[in-house]
């Protein structure tokens, strides 16, 4: 799963740099995800799958500006495809005076929220194994969005320390990531 991620966003980061090539690729790989995404949403619906796949990785090529390197990927498409498919269950809503997408979509919420605790409750458990020379910077500047200069300052660390701490404390987790995979 981190190998087909890392892939993705070395597609798309080669892609949004011009190479057509790589971004064929990346959406190539990105429309089977998708495809398996929609498809467990839509198991009453199957044959409006494949438009909305259409209209996905439409919206996922015109956004495509929004997409910042050191965030997953699958995450970033997945919340393209939730709104795309939210729209299309209240456009079928309100034209086929269907109940029972709205309740699907009362649901996708429901499970966003949970999905987003659980990977907060993982997130601070590996946080809290790193050091503090580690951890404070990765939790100032990538959580809190302080910058490096407020972050050095409330961490009472020099501007550089801060800098290497979330390098090295972002390539802890990641390994440790891995490793529990």
């Amino acid at each position: 799963m981190i190998i087909d991620e890392e892939r993705l966003r070395e597609l798309l980061v080669r892609g949004l740099a011009g190479d057509g090539d790589a971004y064929r690729s990346f959406l190539t790989e990105l429309s089977g995800r998708m495809r398996a995404f929609l498809r467990r949403r839509l198991t009453r619906l199957p044959d409006e799958v494949e438009d909305l796949l259409q209209e996905t990785l439409l919206a996922v090529h015109n956004q495509r500006h929004t997409y910042l390197p050191d965030q997953p990927v699958t995450a970033w498409a997945h919340a393209i495809a939730r709104y795309k498919l939210i729209d299309f269950l209240r456009r079928r809503s309100r034209t086929d005076m269907l109940t029972d997408p709205l309740d699907d979509e009362a649901e996708l919420f429901a499970r966003d929220e949970v999905e987003a605790a659980d990977a907060q409750r993982d997130l601070a458990t590996l946080l809290h194994q790193l050091p503090d020379r580690q951890r404070l910077p990765i939790v100032y500047v990538k959580l809190e969005g302080l910058s490096v200069i407020e972050a050095a300052s409330k961490a009472g660390m020099s501007v550089s320390a801060v800098k290497v701490g979330v390098h090295r404390g972002l390539k802890a987790l990641a390994s440790k990531v891995r490793n529990s995979r």
